[in-house]
C-alpha cells in the first residue's frame, strides 16, 4: 500500500532536525532534485548497491533499467526511507537530507512511490479514492469533521480528467480494469502533490492499448514533477524516456538516450542478451 495510506489516520509526521528546513522549502536553484552519492547497502554480504552515485533532475521523465539483482527495488527503498544504506549521501534537493528522516516524514516532503501492483480501495468509488488520497489534515479529530471545498472537489476533478477515468468517476475502484486500477493509484499519489514520482513496472499486466495510454499519462506529467520508472519492456521505455539509466551489480552502468544505451558494448553483454 502506499505510504500516504499507512498514515491516513495518525498524527501528520514530524521531522527530524538536521539538514531538512522547514516544509515546503525544497530547493532545487543549485542542482538536481533528488540525489545519491556513494551509496552502498549489504544484506549478508551481498552487495545489493555498490557505491552507487544517480542525478535526477527537476522536471525529468527519468527510466532505469536493468537485470533482476541490478539494484532497482532497493535504490527506490533507499530514495523512500525502507532501507538504510550502509554508506552514502542522499538528499532531496540541496537541503533535506532523506537519511535524517523516516519514510512518512520522506513521503510528507514529497517524494510517492507507487509499486507494481495497484493498491486502491475497491469497495470505495474513484472519486472517493482521490478524496482519501488528499492531501489534508488527516488527525482522526479533523477527519470526522472534514468536508471537501470547492476548490477540492476542482481539484479531484482535474486528476481524474488527467488519468482518464472520468467516465468511471462514480464506479467503485473494485469493477476497474487492471489498466484503470493502474491510472487510479498514479492519480492518488498526485493528489498527495508530489515533487517525484517513483513508479514501479507501471504496464506489467496490461493491454495494449492501456500500455499505450499508460504512457501518454506519464508523458503529461514530466515538467510538473520528477518521475522514475523501473520497468524492463523495452518498446515502453524507449516510448517515454528521454534518458534511461542502466543498471548492473548495484551500480551506474551506463545512462544516456534509448539508442546510446541499446548500442552500448557493456549494456548488450549483460542485459539485453547480445
Amino acid at each position: 500500500m502506499n505510504i500516504f495510506a499507512e498514515n491516513l489516520f495518525g498524527e501528520v509526521p514530524k521531522v527530524s532536525s538536521g539538514n531538512l528546513v522547514v516544509e515546503g522549502e525544497l530547493d532545487t536553484r543549485h542542482g538536481p532534485i533528488l540525489y545519491l552519492e556513494d551509496v552502498s547497502v549489504s544484506f549478508d554480504g551481498f552487495k545489493a548497491l555498490n557505491h552507487m552515485s544517480l542525478y535526477i533532475d527537476a522536471g525529468e521523465l527519468r527510466c532505469m533499467i536493468g537485470p533482476n539483482g541490478a539494484g532497482k527495488t532497493t535504490l527506490m527503498d533507499v530514495i523512500t526511507g525502507k532501507t538504510r544504506p550502509d554508506t552514502g549521501t542522499v538528499f532531496f534537493g540541496q537541503t533535506i537530507d532523506l537519511l535524517q528522516i523516516d519514510e512518512p516524514a520522506i513521503a510528507q516532503a514529497g517524494i510517492c512511490r507507487k509499486f507494481q501492483k495497484p493498491s486502491v480501495f475497491d469497495a470505495l468509488t474513484v472519486f472517493e479514492n482521490l478524496e482519501l488520497a488528499l492531501k489534508a489534515d488527516k488527525r482522526t479529530w479533523q477527519t470526522l469533521f472534514y468536508r471537501l471545498n470547492g476548490e477540492q472537489r476542482d481539484r479531484i476533478d482535474q486528476i481524474i480528467e488527467t488519468i482518464g477515468l472520468t467516465a468511471c468517476n462514480h464506479q467503485r475502484a473494485g469493477i476497474l480494469s487492471h489498466g484503470q486500477k493502474q491510472w487510479l493509484e498514479i492519480g492518488m499519489l498526485l493528489m498527495q502533490e508530489p515533487k517525484v514520482m517513483l513508479v514501479d513496472e507501471p504496464i506489467a499486466g496490461m493491454t495494449h492499448q492501456e500500455i499505450e495510454r499508460t504512457a501518454e499519462l506519464l508523458l503529461s506529467l514530466q515538467g510538473q514533477r520528477s518521475i522514475v520508472v523501473v520497468e524492463h519492456d523495452m518498446e515502453f521505455v524507449r516510448s517515454i524516456a528521454s534518458k534511461v539509466t542502466v543498471l548492473h551489480e548495484g551500480s551506474v552502468l551506463t545512462e544516456g538516450t534509448m539508442d546510446e544505451v541499446q548500442n552500448d558494448p557493456r549494456v548488450i553483454q549483460v542485459y539485453l542478451g547480445g
